[in-house]
């Protein structure tokens, strides 16, 4: 089929969920993917921080083949021996003694607010059920993390939507103590603001956030969906601070695209969950679990690590570069490889001039270019996606 009839056919079967742009990628290898025309494009949006050691990796591919042939499937009532290996990797390298996995974020926020809510129940006074969350945040798109999202625009038409959730700009520590009032069970927070438009708190807010928590009571939820698995240059981005979590949610990289998610928590916390408290069929199946303990030995041994604080350093610098050429280029910010480029004017015609030059990248918040390569790229790869930035802002 043509890329013109495959679209056609796209728009007859498939719901209108998607802002598509007008390719369809087929192939994909390292920082690179193919459209169905073969045109190739340097990928740095990498599946919105998903393909974290690159498209077509070797290592994941094998894993995932490998257990394909040996076990797909079975159910979570029998123990499941990848799973195990995954759950000791995590906790073995994070604050967390007790793993759940499930298939995407909005399943691991999910059960990170199920879990707060029930410690609540066992261990607080009663009627703490409430959980504050950022403006500007994001937490899922299922009807309890679209309003754990601090956003009206993911929530408009959705009423009436859970009871439970309160709102506080994030990185005003003042307005989050006065909002964990007697009825809050929780905080929860992304380390850095990944769709709100890659916004990096001030330093000490989260060693903040913790001491609220600590003083009032409550839990600390942080969301590591985007920025965990090496993004920002560490395993997880909390071990930046000083500050350990109660609960924390993994997704996106932690299979370098094949579903899965991951909730961690420590023992006091996880032991609220007992059998029949939560559960998923597909959660921890042997399939993800090997695309998970593939990627967590690259991340740990590979060097990828140390790449991304490398490589982001001097992409940084790049973008600084391009910064000091055009005045509407406003700010440029992030850790490691996230980074955003905030802009005074609308970014969807740079990312669609990128697009039809050779680059991939996205824009949040309508005016935030956001930069998420895959964790392997180069200076190469870096030189020629600021090479195609630049000619595509000159017209501009």
């Amino acid at each position: 089929m043509t890329t013109k009839e495959l679209i056609s056919d796209a728009n007859k079967y498939i719901m209108n969920t998607y802002s598509r742009l007008p390719i369809v990628l087929v192939k994909g290898k390292g920082a690179h993917v193919w459209d169905s025309d073969g045109k190739k494009y340097l990928d740095f949006l990498a599946g919105i921080a998903v393909c974290c050691l690159g498209h077509a990796n070797s290592s994941v591919s094998d894993a995932i083949c490998r257990q394909a042939a040996e076990l797909m499937h079975v159910s979570n009532i029998y123990h499941i021996e990848p799973q195990i290996r995954l759950a000791a990797l995590l906790v073995q390298n994070s604050f967390a003694d007790k793993a759940f996995f499930c298939n995407s974020g909005a399943e691991a926020n999910e059960a990170a607010i199920k879990l707060a809510r029930k410690y609540a129940h066992e261990h607080m006074d009663a009627g703490r059920y409430r959980i504050v969350t950022m403006k500007d945040s994001f937490h899922g798109r299922t009807l309890a993390t679209v309003t754990a999202t601090g956003q009206e625009k993911f929530q408009n038409g959705f009423d009436p939507l859970p009871e439970g959730f309160g709102y506080v700009p994030f990185g005003d520590l003042d307005a989050l103590e006065r909002a964990v009032a007697d009825d809050v069970c929780a905080v929860m927070v992304e380390v850095i603001q990944g769709e709100g438009g890659v916004r990096v708190p001030a330093d000490g807010y989260l060693e903040g956030v913790r001491k609220i928590c600590d003083t009032t009571g409550v839990l600390l939820i942080l969301d590591e969906v985007q920025t965990g698995m090496g993004r920002t240059g560490t395993l997880f981005a909390y071990e930046a601070t000083d500050v350990k979590p109660d609960i924390m949610t993994l997704a996106k990289a932690l299979g370098n695209g094949f579903p899965v998610g991951a909730m961690l928590a420590t023992d006091a916390i996880a032991s609220s969950f007992t059998p029949g408290s939560h559960a998923t069929t597909f959660g921890g199946n042997p399939l993800a679990m090997a695309a998970g303990i593939s990627v967590m030995g690259e991340l740990l041994q590979g060097g990828v690590l140390d790449n991304c604080r490398k490589m982001g350093v001097y992409f940084r610098g790049q973008l600084d570069e391009l910064k000091k050429r055009y005045d509407f280029i406003k700010e440029i910010r992030g850790r490691g490889l996230m980074l955003g480029m905030e802009l005074s004017i609308e970014g969807a015609d740079i990312v669609r001039g990128c697009m039809d030059n050779g680059l991939l990248i996205n824009c949040t918040c309508d005016n935030v270019l956001r930069f998420v390569p895959p964790l392997i790229i180069t200076e190469e790869d870096i030189d020629q996606a600021v090479h195609i930035l630049d000619e595509v802002m000159r017209d501009v």
